[in-house]
């Protein structure tokens, strides 16, 4: 599935297709069993030719189990996520297996009630199939994704943001939530219910952000949106001089 969007705005990688299915991918790579992993670094391995499965046992962690939609991980797993998004807690983080900052906490909330309330926000979900799957747009044949994601400079961005308008006569064509580098995924859900969805900017995770390129953010997309961008490109400002200036300096 070649993406003329991608080509408009020389992406220069794969735009990342989200597909729910109950059939795993043989040739997809996937993290063991109750191991730690970052779905955010994930998708950066998908936009590059890699194909990647997760499900209910294998999410890599309880934010990554909660942003692909399998629930509300951290209460699942017991993760005190309200601390470690807040001053942490030492007791906590002694009992822990794996190194964390959970004793310091990474200080995003000023208190373990206000990042409660952050958590209480999210559109929590449980999708209906065994497997999430990120697959390579131009691999994504046979069946429609539910998402896709561009992984985009500013340039890039700023002409994402404003295609995602160009047929609604809108201003607000985009939502940026704070949370794990994989929580565009969950909103990017929540949007593809919507009449008129938006594109979801995200990785915006101080915790994360080293795993990604300085001048990379993600934009995700419902693919209903994702169709009526393709179907904009042409006539649009994409071929206009100001817009080609730009792309010429990518």
């Amino acid at each position: 599935m070649e993406s003329k969007v991608a080509h408009a705005i020389a992406l220069g990688s794969s735009p990342v297709a989200v597909v729910l299915t109950d059939e795993r991918p043989p040739e997809a790579v996937q993290f063991k069993e109750d191991r730690w992993g970052c779905v955010g670094q994930m998708i950066v391995a998908v936009s590059k030719g890699r194909t990647a499965v997760f499900d209910r046992t294998s999410f890599g962690c309880p934010g990554g189990g909660t942003g692909l939609g399998f629930g509300n991980a951290y209460q699942k797993t017991g993760f005190a996520i309200d601390c470690l998004l807040s001053g942490g807690d030492e007791e906590i983080a002694a009992g822990m297996t794996r190194r964390s900052r959970m004793g310091e906490g990474e200080r995003f909330f000023k208190s373990r009630e206000l990042a409660e309330r952050a958590i209480a926000s999210m559109p929590m979900r449980e999708v209906p199939t065994e497997y999430v799957v990120f697959k390579p747009l131009e691999l994504a044949e046979g069946g429609e994704p539910t998402l896709v994601i561009f992984l985009v400079n500013p340039d890039q961005l700023s002409a994402l943001v404003v295609l995602a308008g160009y047929e609604h006569g809108r201003a607000e064509n985009a939502i940026a939530p704070f949370g794990a580098a994989c929580h565009s995924i969950l909103y990017g859900y929540a949007e593809a219910e919507k009449d008129e969805p938006r594109g979801v900017i995200g990785f915006f995770d101080i915790a994360q952000r080293a795993r990604v390129p300085r001048d990379v953010l993600s934009f995700t997309v419902p693919f209903a949106l994702f169709r009526e961008m393709e179907g904009n490109v042409s006539g649009s400002f994409l071929e206009m001089e100001d817009w080609r200036e730009l792309r010429e300096r990518q």
